[in-house]
C-alpha cells in the first residue's frame, strides 16, 4: 500500500540531479516510484539513477525528436487515469529541453501539472558566480550560426539583470569572444561540470578568460553567467568612465591599510576596469 501515493490522471514534472546522484529530493524519489510511467528525455541516463536507488518504474522516451507526436499519447494515458513523471536527463524538466511541450499541452488540455522541485543548473551557477543575484535573465543556448548569434548578443547588450547561459564546450571560447566585442569587457563566471567530480567555477573578465582558455580543449557541461548592463550598457566595466565610483573603491581598500599600488590591482580585479582607468583615477588622491 502507498503511504501517500500520487493521485491518477497528473502531470508530475519532476526535477533530478545535474551530476551528483546524492542531488535528490525524498519527495522525487518517492513520485518517481509512485508513478505508472515515466517520461525520460534520456532513458539511459534515467536509468542510472533508478538503479542507483533501486526504482523499477515503467520507463518511456520523450525528447526533442518525438515530443510533438508523444505529448499526445502521454496526454491521452493521463486522461485514462495513468499519473506520468516528467523528468530530462538532468535537472528540471522545461529549462532548455522539451519538457515545455508535453506541460502545456497537459495545462490547454486541464490535466492538473504538479511540479517536484529540486536541481537546476541555472539556479546552481548563480549564487556561486559571485554576481548579482537578486535579478537575472535565463537565455539559455544561444543560437549556433554566428550571424544570428552576435544578432542575439546585441539585442541583449543594454539588459541590466545578470545574464545566463548555457553553452556547448567547443562554442566557449568563439562565445566569449563575440561577447566581449559586443558588450565590452564584463565580468563573467564560468561554471563547469557543476556537483561533479571535476567542477569547476572561476569568475574574471571576458577578455582574462578568453585569453586563458585560448587553445585549451574544454569539456563538459557549461553554464556561463555574464554581469549586466550599467548606465553606460557596457557592464562592470562601466566604472572604467565613473573614475567617482573607482575612486571611492581605492579610498575603502588604502582605509584599510593598503598601499596605492595592492589597492589599485585589487579595484582592478573586483571591478574589471582595466589597471590603466584605475591608476587614472589613483592620480586624483592625495598623497
Amino acid at each position: 500500500m502507498k503511504l501517500s501515493g500520487t493521485t491518477p490522471g497528473r502531470l508530475y514534472v519532476v526535477a533530478t540531479p545535474i551530476g551528483n546522484l546524492e542531488d535528490v529530493t525524498l519527495r522525487a524519489l518517492r513520485t518517481l516510484k509512485e508513478v505508472d510511467v515515466i517520461a525520460a528525455e534520456d532513458t539511459r541516463q534515467t536509468r542510472k539513477l533508478l538503479a542507483h536507488y533501486g526504482i523499477s518504474t515503467s520507463l518511456t522516451s520523450y525528447h526533442s525528436h518525438n515530443a510533438m507526436e508523444k505529448a499526445p499519447v502521454l496526454a491521452h494515458k493521463m486522461k485514462e487515469g495513468l499519473s506520468v513523471a516528467l523528468v530530462s536527463d538532468a535537472g528540471t524538466p522545461g529549462i532548455s529541453d522539451p519538457g515545455a511541450v508535453l506541460v502545456s499541452l497537459c495545462a490547454a488540455e486541464g490535466i492538473t501539472v504538479v511540479p517536484i522541485p529540486g536541481p537546476s543548473a541555472v539556479i546552481t551557477a548563480l549564487p556561486a558566480s559571485g554576481l548579482p543575484c537578486d535579478r537575472f535573465v535565463f537565455e539559455g543556448f544561444l543560437p549556433v550560426r554566428a550571424g544570428e548569434r552576435k544578432k542575439r548578443i546585441e539585442a541583449i547588450k543594454q539588459e541590466e539583470k545578470t545574464l545566463v547561459f548555457y553553452e556547448a564546450p567547443h562554442r566557449l571560447l568563439k562565445v566569449l569572444k563575440e561577447m566581449h566585442e559586443v558588450l565590452g569587457d564584463r565580468k563573467v563566471a564560468l561554471c563547469r561540470e557543476l556537483t561533479k567530480l571535476h567542477e569547476e567555477i572561476t569568475t574574471e573578465t571576458l577578455s582574462a578568460m578568453s585569453a586563458r582558455l585560448e587553445g585549451k580543449t574544454v569539456k563538459g557541461e557549461i553554464t556561463l553567467v555574464v554581469a549586466g548592463a550599467t548606465s553606460g550598457g557596457t557592464g562592470l566595466l562601466d566604472t572604467e568612465k565613473d573614475e567617482k565610483a573607482l575612486l571611492a573603491a581605492l579610498k575603502k581598500k588604502i582605509k584599510s591599510g593598503m598601499d596605492k599600488k595592492e589597492a589599485i590591482r585589487e579595484v582592478a580585479r573586483e571591478t574589471g576596469a582595466s589597471r590603466n582607468a584605475v591608476y587614472d583615477a589613483a592620480l586624483q588622491l592625495k598623497s
